[in-house]
């Protein structure tokens, strides 16, 4: 596929979808944006959070926030060099809580039409493990955008496996794919499973490859740019080794 032909067919992935639309939304763009906002709110409430807000106030102010950022076209400032969804949204949510007269606006607008569904138990559940004292509202909001992409991933990836009638092999190979290589290991498993070793590691590998497919994808879903997919690939790596 020549270059041109990429980069035409990647204009179709979610976030430019919605950057080529940020002059006049259209209704695609709009569903997009939405989309983006359910999958990846974690990260901008462990950031609103971190910020000193309590679990009720730090879960009012996301759902405040993301009304906001649907309702009154803040794509305007998503502009083409500040292409990564997940650059634009940690900007987009800093001049939110900046902007009191805004915030509290938005809360009191924000009654009864809730942007996003939010369940305050995996909220917590998903902050508290990485609120450690010396970690910023700004590193811990990289972590979690990390660490949704990857559980987006892993969640599509089982989706493929149920959908063929194989989630129980999915849950017994799952846990390879941290990149563990012990030979115990695999000859345990594989033994419980009734085949050899090495058939185990082929397995693996082929779902290795299928993640890192599916991680692609979902990647291209929060860039303006393909060029930029090896870019966040790197980031998360960085930002979870750390």
């Amino acid at each position: 596929m020549s270059n041109e032909a990429s980069k035409s067919r990647f204009q179709t992935t979610s976030w430019s979808l919605v950057i080529a639309a940020a002059e006049r939304p259209t209704k695609d763009a709009r569903v997009a944006l939405a989309t983006l906002c359910q999958i990846y709110w974690h990260p901008i409430y462990a950031f609103i959070r971190r910020n000193g807000d309590d679990r009720d106030q730090a879960r009012d102010l996301t759902q405040a926030f993301f009304a906001v950022l649907l309702e009154k076209n803040y794509l305007r400032d998503a502009q083409q060099e500040r292409g990564r969804f997940r650059a634009f949204l940690l900007t987009a949510v800093k001049h939110f809580l900046a902007n009191q007269r805004d915030r509290e606006q938005a809360l009191k607008r924000g009654g009864g039409q809730v942007a996003i569904s939010i369940d305050p138990a995996e909220a917590e559940s998903l902050y508290a493990p990485a609120a450690v004292d010396d970690v910023t509202p700004e590193r811990l909001y990289e972590r979690r955008w990390a660490l949704s992409m990857l559980d987006q991933v892993m969640s599509k990836l089982r989706a493929e496996f149920v959908e063929k009638g194989k989630a129980e092999y999915f849950d017994q190979l799952a846990p390879f794919l941290d990149g563990d290589t012990r030979d115990a290991r695999y000859e345990t498993v594989a033994a419980g499973m009734g085949v050899a070793a090495g058939a185990l590691r082929t397995a693996v590998h082929r779902m290795r490859r299928k993640f890192g497919r599916l991680l692609r994808e979902e990647i291209a879903e929060t860039v303006s740019e393909p060029e930029e997919i090896d870019d966040e690939i790197r980031f998360i790596l960085a930002t979870l080794s750390s």
